[in-house]
């Protein structure tokens, strides 16, 4: 693809002259224009390699439209030459203020005008290459790192497959609870990366249940105080099980592990934690685990109804539960219901 050249002067003899001069450069296609305005808006649309504009024009001068084509992202590093009269040295200054990179003095000369716009070509050349490696190192940085957050998801998988082995309230149940998760966290407005990162590390709430005896983590009926007590230790067991890792997502499923039986009011457990000393993925997992617990059938109880699990959470809201997180969750309840349709139990 030729090389373009935006040429800006309001003079018809100067443009029709510089044109010829352009088109005598190697592969280099000029774009005359007499207005600024229509210059400017014709670079909104395209990228030229090199820009040549007169200082002296009505309108917009040719310090106004440097300082004008450099607000347009993409275009703060067009190398521009500037064309100004000799005893203008006041006005270089300004000019290379505003990002100038060359000048050329009237009356201009061919061989100096050529030999100007050539070299102003290479370093245009020269950026563009810089751009494109650029460009490359960030998709094999992007590459590199989806393989890292792939290793990572499958860590995440195979942890909870460990856990499904021997607790009843897994399956279906930590992808449901993981989306309802995202759910509230976008409706709080955290940011993309959050949002992700709560998705991959919420189904790591209950990891620590491995720790929990089958006499106590299966038993078909309601469980006694003293076992209730060992009950609670699952919280710890899963951020000891996680504390510590380098990975993000493994740091996020810690805090979360122990901190989603925590309650607004300060009455959970393990450390009583209240209001915002608990952790937001702690607060959010909180609503979204209650609440698909709640709605699904298990060995020991029957499935709540969707209308009853919410009066839950809204009685529950200030109490239990961070009244902001059961707000976003009510917000984005269309979008919850279809996540529940979505991620089925398997019989």
């Amino acid at each position: 693809m030729p090389h373009q050249v935006l040429i800006i002067d309001d003079t018809e003899i100067n443009l029709i002259l510089f044109a010829a001069l352009v088109k005598k450069l190697e592969n280099c296609e000029p774009r005359p224009f007499a207005q600024a305005i229509d210059a400017l808006v014709w670079v909104q649309e395209h990228v030229p390699d090199l820009v040549i504009v007169d200082y002296m024009m009505p309108d917009i001068d040719g310090l106004e439209f440097i300082r004008r084509l450099r607000e347009i992202p993409g275009r703060e590093w067009v190398p521009v030459v500037m064309i100004t009269a000799n005893d203008q040295k006041q006005l270089r200054y300004r000019a290379l203020d505003m990002g100038a990179n060359d000048f050329l003095t009237k009356p201009v000369d061919k061989v100096e005008f050529l030999a100007r716009t050539r070299n102003m070509l290479v370093v245009s050349d020269a950026r563009k290459q810089l751009v494109d490696r650029a460009a490359w190192l960030a998709d094999e940085v992007r590459k590199a790192t989806h393989e890292i957050v792939e290793r990572e998801r499958e860590t995440v998988i195979r942890l909870c497959r460990a856990a499904e082995y021997r607790d009843p309230e897994t399956g279906a149940h930590i992808l449901r609870m993981a989306h309802f998760s995202r759910l509230i966290a976008r409706e709080l407005s955290l940011s993309q990366a959050d949002q992700e990162l709560l998705l991959e590390a919420a189904p790591l709430h209950d990891i620590g249940k491995v720790g929990i005896a089958d006499k106590i983590l299966l038993k078909p009926g309601r469980l006694d105080a003293d076992e209730f007590e060992i009950m609670k230790q699952h919280a710890i067991f899963g951020f000891d099980l996680l504390k510590g890792s380098s990975s993000r997502v493994l740091q996020a499923g810690a805090d979360i592990a122990r901190g989603h039986h925590e309650k607004f009011d300060g009455s959970g457990y393990p450390n009583g934690l209240q209001g915002e000393a608990i952790p937001i993925f702690s607060r959010i997992v909180a609503v979204a685990d209650v609440f698909d617990a709640l709605t699904s059938e298990r060995p020991y109880k029957q499935a709540w109804t969707v209308q009853a699990a919410a009066d839950f959470l809204r009685e529950g809201s200030g109490t239990h539960f961070d009244p902001a997180c059961v707000d976003a969750f009510f917000k984005a309840w269309d979008e919850a219901m279809l996540v529940r349709e979505r991620f089925q139990e398997e019989h």
